[in-house]
């Protein structure tokens, strides 16, 4: 298989979970976080070098570490609001969708790239 899956052993046969569908999954839980203006783009150099290969969303890399699925999600934040609220309640809206339909735990990194002001 293409390294763009997750592979996940079952008894019966395996199982192959495109990445790029696991980040169209995440983008919507995303965007439904109460506080987030959107998905970011890299800043700073270190971020950029991480989301570098062609990612099917931008702001999100999805890779499959140790048996879990790692995401690194990229989010701009509405303003006014608490910064690491938003960021944490993104965490569990993505660990619960990734979890609940790969059925495969998730470790979710959040970097906030921005801050949206409403007009």
């Amino acid at each position: 298989m293409a390294e763009n899956y997750i592979t996940k052993q079952e008894d019966k046969g395996t199982v192959n979970i495109s990445e790029d569908v696991v980040a169209v999954m995440v983008a919507a839980a995303v965007t439904e976080v109460e506080g987030v203006a959107g998905l970011g783009s890299p800043t700073t150099p270190e971020l950029a070098e991480l989301f570098g290969r062609k990612n099917p969303v931008k702001g999100l890399k999805i890779r499959f570490i140790d048996e879990k699925i790692t995401v690194d999600v990229l989010i701009n934040v509405r303003a006014p609001g608490s910064i690491t609220d938003t960021a944490v309640r993104v965490q569990d809206a993505v660990c619960s969708e990734v979890e609940s339909v790969t059925g495969m735990n998730a470790v979710v990194n959040v970097h906030v790239t921005g801050i949206s002001f409403d007009k």
